[in-house]
This record gives structure tokens, sequence and C-alpha cells, in this order.
């Protein structure tokens, strides 16, 4: 007798501040149908180009579903099935090979969000690493560096609800493409922009995003601190700072004002790259609007001065006084308003973790390629990433995964170029085949992801891969083996106001709820910055103790011969996710560069030619693009293809370099120089 069909409410693990609801029909134990689930306040039913497709990549005919061990080259991709009991058995013995011959921080677990979510992403990993003493990893490359910057002003990465952008008369959105990276945050956007606000968009290339704005500010990349600055110095010059407020919630107002004089609009106009009437107009449109709220997301902290970007941005909103308002202020990722009210510590353990080094994901070629690290990585474990293509310094990275004498293992859902230089390569679960729980760093709702489907083949989630892994490893500690309910019950338990009236239980009937935010929410109207001083600081006396200049200001930005490179997200691909499945690599197209008319005709290109994109890192081939959305000196490359437009299997980061962000740890990745020619 056929069973009836389902249906099964969850939520998108991409790493993206929409972590969007949806519903999975079953039929017969087969998803036959996901779509958004329209009762989502959030995401209201729509999804993205590419999650549209989702059940294409959980059937895809190239998945692995079984555990593979090498019989290849590193980097051939040539594997052959094996039982996981061979798998964990071997993994294990090597791992304490290493251990005994080198220390288990010779041992580097190496993951990101590939799969963003409570305990899939990190819950037993981090319990069984962090008993083992293997090295700790620093997962810094995205929205860490916002997060330091902002906290050296405000004392966290968050700041208001996103969605109290329906109050705001005046919304800067500020080195993001919202329109792309944050699908259903745009409709508010816009629906606040007809109802009277004035939309202003910060970025260096006129994106879509931009197309829409009443205003687009186009600066030169790097420069959003010199833009502060300068807009500081108006507000101070013309009386416009709300000096109440920030003579009662803030500290160092007089040390700041003693260095504005010399960032002036004029003086900051060359480094801007905006004439100066544009850079007045700003800061007094800004200083005079209320309520003004500042979106930035990523964009303006994949530089080297990234943190001081942040700083300096997160100075205006309380310069303004625009924390009194509703609407008003600084809107940044939710991420940490999620974690703070769940009870993290119980998920992590991390009172059982033992002492260790740890290393910075943006260093993974060089720390497998560096012979005085002591001692060196001799066994990485990936999962939830994939740095062969996603990490700085594409050939470095590469050259360090194909040492012999590096133990590897993959645990993903398909062969990545990661997983092609690995020893063994682990079958896992996708999105709708294993519980979670997930917070958004977009908005307020909590969702819990129900498993739909079981695991086809012999797929794993990473919860269970670890509980075996730790049962191989001959380890007996029951925190080891905790159910995925368990730990989501305990996060859920941490009694936190913001969780009153949220339980497992009406998470798995309703799918998602709203964090018991107070409806009016203004967390710094009256101060309260969560700050060593208690206010938001102007002077940071933390900066000043780690070495860094405690005031904002420009911060170092580097600037080179050549076209600076700016990177940007697909519609087709998520980071490097989709891009292996051949419907998407249409929609992509073959990779290109995109130039300004001035200084492709210097160069003699022209709309499509083939051109070789270098530096002194390697080069990349891509098709020529000629456009009046760069100003000159840019050139701009979509970020995902796994293939030049040559066919090799190289992309946009055998162009960029590990260099450290100014701190968060963080790199700049925008900071990349390049010269461009015809082939």
């Amino acid at each position: 007798m056929n069973s009836p069909s389902s249906t099964v409410k969850g939520a998108c693990g991409h790493d993206c501040p929409d972590t969007c609801g949806w519903v999975v029909t079953v039929d017969q134990g087969r998803a036959t149908a996901l779509v958004g689930d329209r009762d989502h306040p959030f995401t209201r039913g729509t999804l993205c180009a590419k999650v549209n497709h989702y059940l294409d990549k959980v059937y895809h005919p190239e998945r692995v579903l079984h555990p593979m061990k090498r019989v290849g080259p590193k980097g051939s991709g040539q594997f052959e099935r094996v039982s996981w009991d061979e798998a964990l058995s071997d993994i294990a013995a090597r791992w304490q090979a290493v251990i005994s011959d080198y220390g288990a921080e010779a041992i580097l677990p190496y993951s990101s969000a590939g799969v963003q979510g409570l305990v899939q992403q990190a819950s037993l990993d981090m319990r069984l690493f962090g008993a083992l003493g293997a090295s700790r990893l620093d997962r810094n490359i995205c929205g860490a560096v916002a997060a330091a910057g902002m906290t050296a002003t405000l004392g966290v990465g968050s700041g208001i609800d996103p969605e109290d952008v329906a109050h705001a008369k005046l919304i800067v959105l500020w080195g993001t493409n919202t329109v792309v990276t944050n699908l259903h945050y745009w409709p508010q956007v816009k629906a606040a922009q007809k109802a009277g606000a004035t939309l202003v968009v910060i970025d260096p290339v006129r994106t879509r995003t931009a197309q829409e704005a009443d205003w687009h500010i186009q600066p030169l990349p790097g420069s959003d601190a010199a833009l502060a600055m300068a807009v500081m110095h108006v507000m101070h010059r013309d009386r416009l700072v709300d000096e109440e407020y920030v003579r009662a919630h803030a500290v160092g107002y007089d040390a700041l004002t003693q260095r504005l004089p010399a960032h002036s609009p004029e003086a900051m106009a060359p480094i801007i790259g905006l004439p100066v009437a544009d850079i007045e107009r700003f800061a007094r449109l800004y200083a005079t609007t209320q309520p003004s709220l500042l979106r930035p997301l990523i964009g303006i902290e994949h530089h080297i001065n990234g943190a001081m970007q942040f700083r300096a941005v997160s100075c205006l909103p309380v310069l303004s006084g625009a924390f009194r308002h509703r609407g008003g202020g600084i809107a940044r990722s939710t991420h940490a308003l999620h974690y703070a009210a769940l009870d993290m510590q119980s998920v992590e353990r991390p009172d059982r973790w033992q002492p260790a080094r740890t290393l910075n994901m943006r260093d993974l070629g060089k720390d497998l390629c560096d012979p005085a690290l002591d001692p060196p990585v001799k066994a990485l474990m990936v999962y939830g990433a994939n740095p062969a293509v996603t990490i700085p310094n594409q050939a470095l990275v590469e050259k360090g995964l194909a040492r012999e004498d590096l133990f590897t293992v993959v645990h993903d859902l398909f062969v990545t170029d990661t997983a092609r230089y690995a020893d063994y390569v682990l079958p896992a679960t996708s999105q709708i085949e294993h519980l979670d729980l997930s917070p958004a760093w977009g908005h307020l709702y909590l969702a819990l992801n129900r498993p739909a489907i079981e695991p086809p083949g012999e797929a794993l989630c990473n919860t269970e891969l670890f509980r075996r892994l730790a049962k191989a490893l001959g380890r007996t500690e029951p925190w080891l083996y905790d159910s995925d309910e368990s730990m989501i019950r305990a996060a859920l338990a941490s009694g936190h106001p913001w969780l009153e009236g949220i339980t497992f239980e009406r998470l798995w009937d309703e799918g998602h709820a709203r964090l018991s935010a107070p409806e009016d929410w203004r967390p710094f109207a009256e101060g309260g910055f969560p700050t060593p001083s208690g206010k938001a600081e102007l002077w940071s006396d933390t900066l000043a103790d780690m070495g860094h200049d405690p005031l904002p200001g420009v911060g170092a930005i580097r600037r080179e011969a050549g076209l600076q490179l700016i990177t940007g997200k697909a519609h087709a691909f998520l980071n490097s996710g989709y891009s292996h499945m051949n419907p998407h690599r249409k929609r992509a197209g073959e990779l290109f560069i995109e130039l300004d008319p001035a200084d492709a005709a210097t160069r003699g290109l022209a709309e499509g030619m083939l051109v070789r994109v270098h530096n002194a890192l390697g080069e990349v081939h891509a098709h020529c693009r000629v456009s009046d959305r760069l100003r000159p000196g840019l050139a701009w490359m979509p970020f995902g293809h796994l293939e030049d437009a040559s066919g090799v299997r190289r992309g946009v980061n055998v162009l960029t370099d590990e260099a450290p962000t100014d701190w968060g740890g963080g790199t700049g990745y925008y900071d990349a120089f390049v010269e461009v020619e015809g082939i």
C-alpha cells in the first residue's frame, strides 16, 4: 500500500542572512517538491534562484553516497568505495599515530559555514577536537572583522533589528548588494523608500541595488573609513552632533574632536575619490535626517583596514543620536542576538577542551607549507568548507593539500576541489536529511529544520559522524554522544527572556518563531552599550591595549599598480556551492572580468575578448566585458567559478593573498591588484 504524501517544514542552511523557511513534500520516502514557507513572516514563501533547485542537488547523480578512499595521486579525484568500518578504523589509527608522533595539535579541523546551524555547524565536532587537544581554527574569513570593528565602538557587532527599516527616513546600504545577497530584505527597503525614505547606496560598483537608489555614492574601495571620518568632521564643524546624547552615552568625544580637523572633506576627497561637494552633501543629509539607518553587511570588511572601516562607520549613529529613534542606528548581523539568547556553552562544551594553539583559516596554504610550523599540520579534517576554492592564495593552498605526508579527510556531499586531494571522502547529508536549529543572521526569526527524508546511501550528518569518530578513537565520555535533539533542547533552555515561549515542541509544529524581543526595541536609546565603559567608545582603551589606534581613523589603505580587483556574488552560485552543477554553470556562463571603457581602451581590449588576468601570485583567463558600472582603476569578477574561461580548474582566489586585516582576523580579499592583457 502506498503511503500518502506529507509535508515537512524546515529552513535553508546556506550562509545567507535570510535563513528562508521552506516546506518539503515527501511521497513514498522521496522529496518531490521544496517550496518557500508562506507562513514565514520574513521570507514569505519565496526562495532564491539557487534554492529553488535544491532538490536537484539532493538527487544529483554525482553526489557522494558512500565512504571513499583515495587510489590515485592527490588531486586526481580517483577513489574507491570502502565501508564505514574500514574508513573510521583507518582514520582513527592515523590520527592516533599523528598524536603519538607530533601531538594532537598536528591535527587541524577545518570547517566553515557550509552547513549553517546550531548543532550541524559546531557542536560535537568542537567537543571532540577540543577534548583531543587538536589545533583550533579562527573561522574569521567572513563577518568576524565587521563584528570586531563594530564591537570596538558599540560593544557588539549587531545593532538594531533590521526590520525596523520600516521606520527609517534615511536608509544607507553601505557595501551591500542587497538585491542579490539579502533578497528578502529588499522588499522592506523598497517599501520604506516608497513611504518616503531616501535610499542611499555606497558601493564602488554600480550594482543592481545601486541602480534602485535615490543616490549612488561611488567611492574608491577601502576608503569607507575616510568617508566616515569626513562626515564626522562636517557634523562637528557645523554643530550637527547630538552632543546631549554623546556627552551622556559616549566616551572619547573630546579626543575625537581634536583629530577631526585633519579629516576635512578637502583632505579626504583624494582618498575617497569623490568631489568635496558630494561628501558635504552626504554628511549634511545623514546628520539632519532622522531616523537614519546604516545597513552595512560584509563588503567593507574585506580590506586590510576592514575593522577600522566598521569602527569608523559605527561611530556615526553615536554622533548623530540616531539610536534614540526607532528605525535609527546601525543594523548588521543579528547572529550575536540569537547566540546571546541560546545556551551555547551547553552545545560546544568549552569546559572540556584541552589547551591548544589556534591557526587562522585564511592562512591554510601558508600553514600547510611552512617548514617552521611546530608541530606541522599532519592531519586535516575538512567539513562544511571548500578551502581549495574559497581561501586566498589558491595555488599555495593546493600545494599544501598535495603534500603526500598530509592525511586529509573531507566530509561533503560532492567531490569538491578540496576533496580531490583527500585520502578519504565521507558522504554528508543535505539540509533536508538532518535535524538542526537555525538562527538567522539577517532577522530575528529562529527556525527548526526538521529532517524530511532519510539520508541516501550511507550519508551521515556532521553530528553522527563525530559520534562515530569518537567511538573509533575509543572515547567514552558521554557528552561526546549527546543527541541532536538534546543539544537543541539544552540551547533553548537558557532562560533568556528572548526565548520565552519558544520551545522545541513549538518549533517542531510551527517551524519558526520570532525571538521575544520588545516590539519597539531600541537597544541603545538610553546608552547601555556592552563595552568595558558601558558607553559607546569613541576612544577605546581596549584597542590601545592591543597596540591599535584608540580613536577612529582612516587605517591602512592598500594601493598598488594595476587594477584593483573586486569580486561579487553570482546568482547561480553560493560561494563554490552549486558551481559543479551544469544548469547553474550554464546560468553563470564562463568566467569574465568587467572593466571600465577607459581601462579597456588603454589596454587595447574589447568586449568578448579572451584575456589574461594576472599578478605575482598567478593568473586566470576570462572574457572581457566593458561596462560603465565601474570607475576607472577597478575591475570586477564574479566569485564561485571552479574553472576559468580556458577550462583550467582555477578561480579568482589564485589572485588574492593572505594579507591580514588590522584586527579581527580576516583578510583583504578586495585588496588584490591585477593587470589584464589580451591572449
